[in-house]
């Protein structure tokens, strides 16, 4: 009689464990939060992820007739659609080339964060000397671009995220926490408990468990942008999130090419 041979315990999958929905979700939330904190500091209040809150900032300046601001805040907008169209493009295509559409939308957007780190360093020191539209208009669309990208590849990186989560801007996400919290708590209070509110509770807990992730993300992304700008005062912080997205795309690819050996 054999002996049946013991399997060697299965080694931890630290790639697929990143792209998956908490994790990736997670990080992705603090790279914008990390990203449009810095930038609306740093470029004197221009959002970059949160981009429609450039159209209060927008009406603000144009209420105190500086013209050059209101042009620039507005600008923003058109960016970020063009950029959502590009993307989605570029997904379409990768999917037809059976390409891995994550790690090709993620790479695109570390080109973005790169392009946004260098274009910040090679004309922050000119900004600093006298606050010019010019200067900050460039530096505000490159960021608006990586944050575009971020923003469109949750929706087109389709089989990777179980439903959509906005990474990139947090109203909606908290809006629908709140509405989750409400709902499980009315559904552990029902008595005596039915079957349709255990079902319920489960359904909230399970949208709470991941979109809570998500909003911590943003918030910490954000204080810890500030910390370092505080501390620093240098566009080099903006290194962390490329490291980041750089980390994610790696780990895109490297799930893409496992599952396809399969």
């Amino acid at each position: 009689m054999t002996s049946a041979i013991p399997r060697s315990p299965s080694k931890f999958n630290i790639s697929g464990y990143l792209i998956s929905d908490g994790p990736a979700g997670f990080l992705l939330s603090w790279v914008a939060g990390f990203v449009d904190t810095s930038a609306f500091i740093i470029l004197f209040g221009l959002f970059t992820a949160h981009v429609t809150g450039n159209i209060a900032l927008a009406g603000s300046s144009f209420v105190s007739s500086d013209t050059e601001t209101t042009i620039t805040r507005l600008l923003m907008l058109p960016t970020f659609v063009l950029t959502v169209a590009f993307t989605s493009l570029l997904a379409r295509y990768a999917r037809r080339q059976q390409w891995c559409v994550f790690g090709v939308l993620l790479t695109a957007e570390a080109i973005a964060l790169a392009v946004f780190l260098m274009l910040g360093m090679t004309l922050s020191p000119a900004l600093l000397l006298d606050v010019q539209e010019d200067l900050i208009l460039p530096i505000g669309i490159s960021g608006v671009i990586a944050m575009a990208i971020q923003n469109a590849l949750m929706k087109e990186a389709k089989g990777v995220f179980k439903s959509y989560i906005p990474t990139t801007v947090m109203t909606g996400n908290t809006t629908q926490l709140t509405i989750d919290v409400v709902q499980l708590l009315s559904a552990k209070l029902t008595n005596p408990p039915t079957e349709a509110s255990q079902t319920e509770a489960a359904e909230s807990w399970e949208r709470i468990s991941r979109f809570v992730p998500t909003i911590v993300g943003f918030a910490l992304g954000g204080l810890l942008a500030a910390c370092f700008i505080l501390v620093s005062e240098s566009w080099w912080s903006l290194a962390i999130p490329l490291v980041i997205i750089a980390i994610l795309a790696i780990s895109a690819y490297v799930e893409h090419g496992r599952n396809a050996d399969k």
